[in-house]
Order: C-alpha cells, then structure tokens, then sequence
C-alpha cells in the first residue's frame, strides 16, 4: 500500500472509532524485485524506512500503531518503539518443525532472540502459539514456558495468542486440516494454567464458540476492524462489535474496550517514547482502557 492509501485509510478508521492501526507483512519483502520496485517508488530505501515514516503519520491522526513485520534486528526495533504502541511477533512454535523448513525467519530461535530484544528495549510485545503445524502437546508446554521465562525477565509480554492453523489454497499446507476445537481449547487452557496473569488471546473470527474459550482461560479477542477483512485469514470474516459484545455477556463476562497497549502499560511511562505517551494519555480512562467507548 501507498503512503497516501494508509494515511487515508487511517483517516477513516479514527472516524470510525478505531484506536489502532496494525501493520503486518511479510519478512524483509525488499528482497523481492517487485518489492523494492515499489518501495523506491515511495522514496523509501527499505521496509523499516517505509514502516518508521507511516507509523510516525499515523500517530500524528491519532491512532496507535501496533507493528508486526517478522523477525527484525534490534537496532529497527528501536527505531520503531518510538512510534508504536505496541509490536508483535507469533512465536508459533519453540521447537523446529518441518512445517517451517522453506521458512527461515520461522527459526525459533531467531524468534526468542527478537522477543528477548523487544523486552530489553520494553517494547510492550503480543506473540503466541499456532497451534495444528505438526507440534506435539509436549512442544506447546515447551513453547509457552519459553515465552513464561522472557517475560519473567523483562516483563514485556502483555498477550499471548493462541490461534489455530488455517489452511490457505496455494499453498504448502493447504490440504493439512485446522485443529479441532478441543485441541485449542486444552492449548488455552494450558496457557491460563502456566501463566495466571497473562493475557490470553484468541481470534474471534476462529473460534466456533466465544463462551468455551472464556470458560477454558481467555479473555481477550484482539482488534476486529468495520473497515477491513482479516488480511491473515480472509475467508474467515470478523465477527460484528454488537455480536462479539453479546456472545461475551451470554458467557457472564463483561467486555471492555482496550487499546493495543494494554491497561498495564499504558499506565507505566517506561514501556513507551513521549510521542506515544501523549497520545495513549488521550485515548485512555483512568483505568487504562479505551476512553472513546463503554
């Protein structure tokens, strides 16, 4: 997308009642010709140029930007803290897997580094599970402890995400099967037992039935979007605010609306730049939440 296609769809979002703009794409996409085409079109010499220039815009629109764009080095890392909120980074799985042999940036341990750097630099960080790629239960006990002993240490982890695989056509993958339900559920519930206090995050728009997913340890749904589809999994369209808000009171829970920084964070300047601060001090009630809603 174009500078001026993001700045407007950002526009339209913070007219809508966003708070967040995420920006996720693929790992260093200037090694493709077509790709470095197009960002020398922009004006920019690479990705992170691209990313750090249309961050720091959509501060100035006012919405927070969250940054998910594979592994990067630490010095980039630093370079975006200043205009993000937040950053990610799917851990999927601690353990190497045949799934990820034709994908080098899958390397878990390429992965826990950028995770431990994120934390060295107290970015506040989402990362996660994808469960279904051919792990073991004994690698989901592995992974999650290995996200436990990171944010043990630096205390930047504010979610973890437990998402199911989802087959894509053209594709590698495309005929392996989703997960079952029971599958994630017991990965939730797996989470919730070894991390107490975490964040426990799973995708609205994946999951057959909210109240399960509450009762087995989640509470949270991330960003779902009136503007845009899921550009990670298209085909499965987000669930509408009004129904997402009534599946969580028939399950006895009370929804509120957060930021892509959460409550902790927002409330500690030590987790973000003077930039993001001034403006997460304007989008926040006294208790850290979104202040735009109920």
């Amino acid at each position: 997308m174009g500078p001026e296609e993001v700045i407007e769809l950002a526009r339209l979002a913070k007219a809508a009642g966003c708070s967040e703009a995420l920006l996720t794409l693929g790992e260093r996409p200037e090694l493709y010709a077509e790709a470095r085409e197009k960002l020398e079109e922009f004006g920019y010499e690479n990705t992170v140029d691209y990313l750090v220039d249309l961050c720091r815009q959509i501060l100035e629109v006012g919405l927070l930007s969250h940054t998910n764009a594979g592994v990067l080095e630490k010095r980039d890392l630093q370079r975006l803290r200043r205009y993000n909120a937040s950053m990610g980074l799917m851990l999927e799985c601690a353990v190497e897997l045949s799934a990820h042999a034709r994908s080098p940036g899958k390397d878990p341990r390429l992965r826990l580094k950028m995770i431990e750097a994120a934390g060295k630099l107290r970015i506040p960080f989402t990362t996660g599970l994808l469960v279904g790629i051919g792990e073991s239960f004994e690698d989901r006990v592995r992974s999650l402890l290995a996200l436990r002993n990171l944010h043990e240490r630096f205390g930047h982890i504010q979610e973890i995400i437990i998402q199911p695989f989802a087959p894509k056509p053209n594709t590698p993958m495309a005929n392996c099967p989703s997960p079952s339900e029971a599958e994630v559920l017991s990965t939730v519930a797996l989470a919730r037992a070894l991390m107490p206090g975490m964040n426990i995050q799973v995708p609205p728009n994946l999951m057959a039935n909210v109240r399960h997913f509450l009762l087995a340890g989640a509470n949270d749904f991330g960003g779902i979007s009136t503007l845009t589809p899921d550009f990670i999994n298209p085909e499965h369209p987000w669930p509408s605010v009004v129904e997402l808000r009534a599946a969580i009171e028939r399950a006895g829970f009370v929804p509120r609306e957060r930021l892509p920084i959460y409550p902790r964070y927002a409330k500690d300047p030590r987790f973000m730049s003077k930039e993001v601060q001034e403006l997460v001090l304007e989008l926040s009630d006294k208790d850290g939440y979104h202040a735009c809603r109920a």
